[in-house]
């Protein structure tokens, strides 16, 4: 995509308000080696929808590929997330990073991410909302992360952009977040544009799931 005007670079906010340094050299090339992106050649800006402070609908632009993979990095689940769930996002993860190669990967990455959201969320809440033919829709699962609790202030990505997530959980905004799954998943000929912000809020919501389990940070 090219470069928009109210995009903002990464390097400007990479310092302080994002922290996406949290990649050790080791994670790098083990999991998103920046070399696989070597033969995609020199490439203008990447520039996706993305939340910034105080402005849930800005945009960030990417100029290198090392910049794209910190930030593909950054984004990664808690490290006691079960494995099941965990390979899912990582899956999810690489389809992002793979970006940089075609940038229409991300709308593939975007639907693994949900699936492991979804796979997450059967895990913790499944018995709570099976119905007697042993089904537990997507939608119902997503309301009953309000139901343990979940208010836009414990959500990691509404404390640092503002903005609110709930409505999309409940279904009172359309499209709602089992909306987004949902044409995705049966191929609507409209959705060609990137969810802003989805992988990390993905991210936030599995992990506010499994809050309660041990090392996760008070």
């Amino acid at each position: 995509m090219r470069n928009m005007p109210d995009s903002v670079p990464y390097e400007s906010e990479s310092e302080g308000l994002y922290q996406w340094d949290t990649a050790s050299p080791d994670e790098a090339d083990s999991f998103l080696n920046v070399a696989v992106l070597a033969g995609a050649g020199e490439r203008g800006p990447i520039t996706l929808p993305w939340p910034v402070p105080g402005n849930p609908g800005g945009f960030l632009s990417f100029s290198e590929a090392a910049q794209w993979q910190k930030f593909c990095l950054s984004l990664g689940l808690n490290f006691v997330i079960p494995e099941i769930v965990a390979a899912k996002f990582r899956r999810a993860q690489k389809l992002y990073f793979l970006a940089w190669i075609d940038f229409d990967l991300i709308k593939a990455g975007e639907l693994v991410a949900l699936t492991a959201l979804e796979l997450a969320l059967r895990d913790r809440y499944g018995d709570k909302v099976k119905d007697r033919r042993g089904n537990m829709p997507f939608a119902a699962l997503l309301k009953y992360l309000i139901h343990d609790g979940l208010t836009d202030d414990q959500v990691p990505m509404v404390r640092r952009y503002c903005g609110s997530i709930v409505p999309l959980l409940n279904g009172d905004r359309t499209p709602s977040l089992a909306g987004i799954r949902n044409r995705q998943a049966h191929g609507d000929p409209f959705d060609g544009f990137p969810v802003s912000g989805l992988l990390e809020l993905v991210r936030d919501l599995i992990e506010y799931a499994y809050r309660d389990w041990a090392a996760f940070p008070e």
